[in-house]
């Protein structure tokens, strides 16, 4: 039998879901790090959720297993739907195990820093955060209450966006508001951080002396934000309080003098409501453009207000990644991932042409290939330029294998990991010390119940420079 996850990822009329299972083995043959490998077998999406729901299912090359539509009349919401995702679900998985389900979170405030179980106590905690994530947090919220009324048995697991950047310096979180405002929770969070902790990742097993430099990750998609990266860890990022800060988004404004809020509510006549509205859903791309939200549109079209909306959404990127660039006193790489990051060629190589300066040289043959991850400057580049595509869903799938294994079961896997084993094999090494680093608990499980701990120890030992004093880490779990 073997163990399968379940990741969602909920919106107010969508649900997209993947499941993983956890595999002994990778593909190239070489043994699993220490959480086990995990496998995509499917994923697909619901849309029109209450309306005229479509449901898609394919298998991890693309082929469409199921498909199904419902009339208006019967359109399921996520509570109805929840039930009849799980038994396509189980049917899929046949004899293996579902163990977990995942679900992405878009706001954790300062209470949630770590991937949580989720029940009724965590629920309303984190309705407290509905107000500073309202396209997100009650549709991710509803969706893991539907899952657990669906399958009341099964663990649900939270992995939260905003906990990636729980490195932030104090200062980097506050305002310039008085401090009261600050203890009460008016602060900086910062988002996309499921995916950062991806990029970061990926970027250590792709170019590991980059990744424990300076780097900014650029996420950009109809949400887009950057993250400072030091040795892997966010310095500062252009989100903050809310999703509405920083960059000019799909629909969402960005960085906005408040002194237009004032202005909208003191002289234009809008309330709070028909202000939000404005800022998340009619702003951005759309706003300016008058056109699309949609990337491929606004660059295929030859209307000046099209050409406009591009490029201003380019001098947000450019004029944020040099801000980013002096907290992190200088940069040594930048990553596209997201949507627009990974396909929009175009984009990627006005913002390269913009940052000349840095030392920023595009290679357009490589800018111009994909899909994979792949570095896109010139060998002479002293900046490097990489496009990575981002795998939140893997990230989340991750956490909740994480959770949903007893302390017997990761010992037990950890006595499949030998020196011999991982000999050859560094980017395994790298993961078992980046998931010590990260999991102070599971350091100890290695340290306590593996009879080859020690072989695991020294070979975190031989990655610390990857992985800043995880030798220390590890040695005194």
């Amino acid at each position: 039998m073997t163990d399968a996850v379940l990741v969602l990822n909920a919106g107010s009329s969508s649900l997209k879901f993947a499941l993983f299972e956890l595999r002994a083995e990778l593909e190239n043959g070489a043994p699993a790090h220490v959480a086990g490998a995990l496998a995509r077998l499917a994923g697909g999406q619901i849309e029109g959720l209450g309306v005229a729901p479509h449901f898609i299912a394919k298998d991890a090359s693309g082929q469409v297993l199921t498909e199904k539509r419902w009339p208006a009349a019967d359109a399921p919401d996520h509570e109805a739907f929840l039930p009849e995702l799980f038994t396509w679900v189980e049917e899929h998985l046949g004899g293996d195990r579902l163990i977990a389900v995942g679900h992405r979170i878009v706001h954790g405030g300062e209470a949630f820093r770590q991937p949580t179980r989720l029940d009724d106590n965590v629920l309303r905690a984190l309705e407290a955060y509905i107000p500073l994530a309202p396209l997100h947090q009650p549709h991710n919220l509803a969706a893991v209450r539907a899952a657990m009324a669906a399958r009341p048995g099964l663990l649900q697991v939270g992995a939260f966006d905003t906990a990636f950047h729980a490195s932030l310096s104090p200062t980097a979180t506050r305002f310039g508001l008085p401090r009261a405002y600050h203890d009460a929770g008016v602060r900086r969070y910062g988002f996309h951080g499921l995916s950062y902790e991806f990029i970061a990742g990926r970027l250590g097993e792709l170019d590991p002396e980059l990744a424990r430099g300076r780097v900014i990750a650029a996420h950009l998609g109809a949400g887009a934000s950057l993250c400072a990266l030091k040795d892997g860890r966010s310095l500062d990022t252009t989100m903050g309080f809310t999703a509405l800060e920083g960059l000019m988004m799909a629909t969402r404004a960005g960085a906005l003098d408040p002194g237009v809020v004032l202005y909208f509510l003191q002289h234009q006549g809008l309330d709070a409501g028909a202000i939000e509205d404005l800022l998340y859903k009619r702003s951005g791309l759309l706003g300016v453009s008058g056109l699309s939200a949609d990337m491929r549109t606004l660059l295929d079209s030859d209307r000046l207000e099209a050409a406009e909306a591009v490029a201003l959404f380019v001098h947000r990127i450019v004029r944020e990644i040099g801000a980013l660039s002096a907290m992190l006193e200088g940069l040594d790489g930048l990553v596209f991932t997201a949507g627009i990051g990974e396909n929009a060629a175009a984009i990627r190589a006005r913002v390269a042409e913009r940052l000349a300066w840095l030392g920023a040289d595009l290679d357009p043959e490589a800018n111009a290939a994909g899909p994979a991850a792949r570095r896109i400057s010139t060998p002479s580049s002293r900046l490097a330029l990489w496009v990575i595509p981002t795998d939140e869903e893997l990230t989340i799938a991750r956490h909740a294998v994480i959770k949903g294994h007893s302390a017997h079961q990761l010992a037990s896997g950890c006595r499949l990991i030998t020196m011999e084993e991982v000999d050859g094999h560094d980017h395994i090494v790298q993961r078992i010390a980046r998931l010590a680093f990260r999991h102070p608990i599971f350091a100890k499980i290695l340290k306590r119940n593996s009879p080859h701990c020690q072989s695991v120890l020294q070979s975190g030992q031989r990655v610390s420079a990857v992985i800043p004093d995880i030798a220390e880490r590890m040695s005194s779990a």
